[in-house]
């Protein structure tokens, strides 16, 4: 049999048929483009949004360029970085990107047909990973992405590209009209402006840096400095662009330090064991050096846990053989004062769990805190809850409208003590991380369930009382690893970790990784740094030097090692100490280290 023609046949219409491919896939690169903006992380996560705040840009390892996206799951978190990108209905895209790492992701969403992933176990090295699909008749945007999975370390991504026809974008919007400058504080600045047509949010700039963004036609800056003037001007945004910027708006703060006037500009707070002895011993009050500006009484308790009853009971002679008179403690009180200290009365501590489950427990907790401030002639009050004072209900996401009873009545009692004594009232909190940094990453039990409900739980306290607030000092100790602003994990033990913990305070993050729920940032003059004094205080104990070095790091903007701080505060308000007590035991090294350092 005669094979010979047949073949040919074949393979002329093969050769006709690479040719038409040829035509074919020709025209098709013509008319595609490559979607993906800053698919390589050249210009670190600009076009990218990554859940919780997971995502970083890094210069290595990469697989071309000079920089590559670096993204770590946490706890329910899987670091999912995305974007969503314009397309044309009916057409083909196909989808390619490098990765590195375990269980590592790239697909896309919203198709209007078939959504589609693809991934890989175990990427030692860059390894390609490619997928495609066609969008529905009515798509015009698909959103692509990058994750990894849960309990898995960190992943690499680089060089993502989206191929296909380009989608219809538009025109940016117009420039905003109508800026105005409403409502000033020492701290902050209200801004409203007309909306614009066609603008899907809004970017607020100060002094030409862009601070914040807007889904409405207002917003409010905080985290400014007192009797400053600045420069606002706000931008409109869709899917097209940034329009130009609007006609600059000029606002000075208020003048005032804001609450706790007349403390010193650099500040030495400590906790007085004044009801109990332990293991450092009793210390009678007259005998605190001058050194001390804040002195905590510690502790007043409840009576039990949700009574709102709080009651100050001194050391019994039984356990503090020294302890003064009562007598002789109201005269240390007002000696203290004359030298311009302040003397607080302290509520909580590990040891007293306070939930004021019910309006009857605020208004007790009211009454009777107000009892022990008269009856000693104290100065103000210190919030120390911990344990499990503070929990947030499932129903409760968002800080800055708690809904939760304890929060919001605790809120309300502490509005209440700043009306009845006025502007000199004192009101300091110490939290712990868990309850304020760790709302970086979870904030209550999560939107999948199953996170601890006190995650960030003194987030809506502090927000509700920020212009009444007079000092913040988060515990830094007897504390797990925490995530900072630069998303790497910070554990005790050195400078790296306070210069964190404060920067986070002092430059404001998003709550749970949502870039539109900013917690703003504090005054300096309100934060001081919560160290243990000494190795028998409480976990963290960090040697003298190490103090240094995060204080002129925070300060100075000096000795701040591998984590960069978010700006310079030469007003930080200074430190705090858990406690006097173990600082006497230790020979005064605590305030010997504040003293050299502030004079």
């Amino acid at each position: 049999m005669d094979r010979t023609r047949p073949v040919l046949a074949v393979f002329a219409a093969a050769a006709l048929a690479v040719s038409g491919i040829t035509a074919l896939s020709s025209a098709a690169r013509a008319a595609d483009a490559d979607l993906a903006k800053n698919g390589g992380f050249e210009a670190g996560l600009d076009s990218w949004t990554c859940s919780a705040n997971s995502g970083t840009a890094v210069k290595s390892p990469v697989h071309g360029g000079s920089s590559a996206l670096q993204a770590t799951p946490a706890g329910n978190d899987y670091a999912q970085c995305a974007q969503t990108v314009t397309v044309q209905p009916n057409s083909q895209y196909s989808l390619a990107g490098y990765v590195r790492g375990s269980y590592v992701y790239l697909g896309a969403s919203g198709t209007g047909t078939t959504d589609v992933s693809t991934w890989t176990q175990s990427a030692p090295d860059w390894q390609q990973l490619t997928t495609s699909f066609r969008t529905g008749p009515s798509t015009t945007k698909v959103t692509i992405y990058t994750h990894g999975w849960y309990a898995t370390g960190a992943y690499y991504a680089d060089d993502i590209s989206l191929t296909g026809p380009a989608g219809t974008v538009g025109q940016p919007p117009a420039t905003p009209t109508g800026l105005t400058a409403g409502t000033v504080t020492s701290s902050s600045v209200a801004l409203s402006w007309s909306a614009v047509t066609g603008a899907t949010s809004y970017a607020i700039y100060r002094d030409g840096a862009k601070v914040q963004t807007a889904s409405g036609t207002s917003a409010t800056v905080s985290g400014l400095s007192a009797a400053t003037s600045y420069s606002f001007q706000v931008t409109a945004v869709n899917d097209a662009g940034e329009s130009a910027k609007s006609t600059a708006v000029t606002a000075k703060t208020s003048t005032g330090s804001g609450p706790g006037t007349g403390l010193p500009t650099h500040a030495l707070v400590g906790y007085l064991h004044a009801s109990f002895a332990n293991g450092s011993g009793y210390t009678r009050l007259a005998d605190v050096p001058d050194s001390w500006d804040v002195i905590d009484l510690a502790f007043g308790e409840p009576t039990s846990a949700t009574s709102g009853d709080i009651r100050f009971n001194r050391c019994p002679v039984s356990e503090c053989a020294n302890v003064e008179s009562d007598a002789d403690f109201k005269a240390a009180i007002k000696a203290k004062q004359a030298a311009g200290k302040k003397v607080l009365i302290s509520i909580g501590g590990a040891n007293g769990q306070v939930q004021l489950t019910t309006t009857a427990a605020r208004d007790t907790f009211v009454s009777s805190v107000s009892n022990i401030i008269d009856t000693y002639g104290l100065d103000g009050l210190d919030v120390d809850f911990e344990g499990h004072s503070l929990s947030l209900d499932a129903s409760d996401t968002n800080f800055k409208s708690p809904t939760t009873p304890v929060v919001v009545n605790l809120i309300s009692a502490l509005k209440t003590l700043k009306a009845k004594y006025g502007s000199k009232f004192v009101l300091s909190m110490a939290p712990e991380t868990f309850f304020v940094q760790m709302g970086y990453q979870f904030y209550g039990t999560g939107k999948f369930g199953g996170q601890d409900p006190r995650c960030g739980a003194y987030l809506p306290v502090i927000y509700a009382l920020r212009d009444d607030l007079t000092l913040l000092h988060v515990q830094d100790y007897n504390s797990g690893p925490i995530m900072g602003l630069d998303n790497q994990y910070h554990t005790m033990g050195g400078a790296d970790f306070h210069i964190a913990m404060t920067d986070m305070l002092l430059t404001g993050f998003p709550v749970a990784g949502d870039t539109t729920n900013m917690f703003p940032a504090l005054r300096p003059d309100q934060i001081a740094i919560g160290l243990p004094a000494s190795v028998n205080a409480g976990n963290g104990y960090v040697a003298p030097a190490e103090v240094t070095k995060a204080l002129d790091c925070l300060t100075k903007k000096v000795s701040c090692g591998s984590y960069a701080t978010h700006g310079t505060w030469p007003t930080l308000r200074g430190l705090m100490t858990w406690s006097i007590n173990w600082d006497r035991y230790s020979n005064w090294e605590f305030q010997k280290t504040f003293d050299g350092y502030f004079g």
